[in-house]
């Protein structure tokens, strides 16, 4: 095969992934908490003809050599994790992060996976749990007779008792932090779990040593825009149009030299 062929082939290759990833970011684009997706390239090994600096002769050097790229491809994805605009929702059981930092949840196999959706509901056992019904690290407790929930900026839990039965602090929401937040793996269900690569989970209080601070009665909408996705969904299209045209000029120049050699 003609090596333009292979290089322009792994140009389409790289460009139907690209628009994989922007395909889901338009797809969450009503999810809340949801962080998109970002494709990073890089080139592929090149064919080394001639060396920079090779001695072209025995009193001149190379001033560039002769380098042939052999294409490119998609090295990694990387979530971006942008704060995502806040939308009102008027229900004290939803809370948005405003800052860094996730809610840490317990799964069905005892892990702890970490979430930024903050809508939260209310157990059979009376226990704060995700939409997906994992409980919350550490676990919140709502009293049966409580007639309103507060949840303040730094976390702290309180309730109002039925019956005039006075405030009453039932617990405190924490945050977690990870050096390295891209480096968190998506598990689906807007859970993340943590890496060798996002570092160990710091744990500490909402507003604490640059935590997040919590927000009741609103959620985090997806920080995905759909204008930005949609030029680059543009560029992704006329980038593959151009691959493919690179394969069938290269046809062309092979089908000339059949027919004429």
């Amino acid at each position: 095969m003609d090596a333009s062929m292979w290089v322009a082939k792994t140009g389409l290759s790289a460009q139907s992934t690209r628009m994989t990833v922007i395909a889901n970011n338009l797809a969450n684009v009503n999810t809340i908490g949801f962080k998109k997706d970002r494709a990073n390239f890089e080139d592929l090994l090149y064919q080394r003809i001639v060396q920079a600096g090779a001695q072209a002769d025995a009193t001149a050097e190379t001033p560039t050599g002769l380098m042939l790229g052999t294409g490119t491809r998609v090295v990694s994805t990387e979530k971006i994790h942008r704060q995502g605009n806040m939308i009102a929702t008027e229900n004290s059981l939803d809370v948005a992060i405003a800052g860094d930092g996730f809610f840490a949840v317990q799964q069905a196999d005892g892990t702890t996976a970490y979430t930024r959706e903050g809508a939260f509901k209310i157990s059979n056992e009376g226990t704060l749990v995700t939409g997906g019904g994992e409980p919350l690290i550490p676990a919140l407790n709502i009293p049966q007779d409580a007639a309103s929930i507060t949840i303040g900026r730094d976390g702290t839990v309180s309730a109002e008792l039925a019956a005039g039965g006075g405030l009453s602090q039932i617990g405190q929401f924490q945050v977690t932090r990870f050096a390295n937040p891209a480096g968190l793996t998506p598990m689906g269900r807007n859970l993340y779990a943590p890496t060798n690569a996002s570092g160990d989970p710091i744990v500490g209080i909402p507003g604490d040593q640059g935590a997040g601070m919590l927000t009741q009665g609103v959620l985090e909408a997806s920080n995905v825009n759909v204008v930005e996705e949609m030029v680059n969904m543009i560029e992704t299209q006329r980038a593959y149009e151009i691959n493919s045209k690179a394969i069938a000029a290269a046809d062309g120049m092979l089908r000339f030299l059949n027919n004429n050699l």
